[in-house]
């Protein structure tokens, strides 16, 4: 069993026209807890009103930069772009030495990166940003099809909702999957989104004018048949280089892939609803035997089915 640790001090820093809705991830997965885990707190550059950049909403802060002086997670949410103060830089590097960990939501990287912290690091943002971070900081790796990058102590989620990803992410860290898992289903949202932001990024008319829909209603209506890639190849009367690339520039994800992360939802769906063994489901996904279901299960959500079917219908017995 796990040993709990003392209680995670978390500081939100809302930098100014911060993006209210990466703030209050931050705040609601931290803040919400109700097993004293986190303790909370949301700061600015001084106590006082926070601008944020939607129209019409403001918040007002009880705490100043000194809050980070003592946290053990600093969480940075989106905010306009520009240069952020150079105070807030300054703070950010000190907790950083002092061993804090530094996150990022969407365009929080970009405060990141102007404080130092992600030289020579992997790093991602928005989609719609990720070229500006590259751009202006050559010494960052970007990549803009992640949801979220750890590179130990200091992570970078990209825009918005993916900042839930990483949040759940770093819960599951500090407290083991099951916390996270839990936390997950508090919060209506599944513990782990497959594929990348590619998948959210608008595809061009070329690859819209790729007819991809027959082909995955037959595949997800047909995942208990030993699908392989040339099958669905011949559904799209198309080549399999074709194929794969419409799927990537679709979905971000190899035909593959794709086939693989359908097969898995299927099996979530089973997991929870039903009563069936875990051969049973690992046979009606087509992932033919249980083995090879905790494999891809474990790689894609780092838990076990039958961890994920006690997290999600308590009381239910051990497979």
């Amino acid at each position: 069993m796990r040993k709990e640790t003392a209680t995670h001090r978390v500081a939100v820093l809302a930098l100014p026209s911060t993006v209210a809705f990466d703030l209050t991830i931050a705040t609601h997965v931290f803040g919400h807890d109700g097993q004293g885990r986190y303790a909370l707190t949301i700061c600015s550059l001084e106590s006082g009103a926070v601008s944020t950049t939607t129209a019409g909403l403001g918040l007002t802060v009880e705490c100043g930069l000194d809050a980070l002086a003592d946290a053990d997670t600093v969480v940075v949410p989106g905010f306009a772009r520009g240069r952020a103060p150079v105070q807030a830089l300054a703070a950010l590097a000190l907790a950083y030495r002092r061993g804090a960990r530094i996150a990022s939501i969407c365009t929080g990287a970009f405060a990141l990166a102007q404080a130092g912290l992600l030289d020579g690091r992997r790093a991602t943002t928005h989609w719609l940003h990720a070229d500006a971070l590259a751009r202006e900081h050559p010494q960052v790796t970007v990549d803009a099809n992640a949801l979220y990058i750890d590179e130990g102590q200091v992570l970078t989620s990209a825009g918005l909702a993916a900042g839930l990803d990483l949040c759940l992410y770093l819960v599951g860290r500090d407290h083991g999957q099951s916390a996270a898992i839990h936390r997950a289903r508090r919060m209506v949202t599944p513990l782990h989104r497959a594929g990348g932001q590619a998948q959210f990024i608008p595809s061009s008319a070329a690859v819209e004018a790729v007819e991809l829909a027959d082909v995955t209603a037959w595949a997800t209506a047909n995942l208990h048949l030993p699908i392989t890639v040339s099958d669905l190849a011949r559904r799209g009367t198309q080549s399999t280089r074709s194929l794969h690339r419409a799927f990537q520039a679709r979905f971000g994800l190899s035909p593959r892939a794709w086939l693989v992360q359908q097969r898995l939802r299927a099996a979530c769906t089973l997991l929870e609803d039903g009563d069936l063994s875990v051969d049973e489901v690992a046979r009606r996904t087509g992932l033919g035997t249980a083995t090879n279901l905790r494999t891809h299960f474990r790689r894609a959500f780092a838990a076990t089915p039958t961890a994920y079917r006690r997290a999600f219908t308590p009381g239910h017995p051990d497979r």
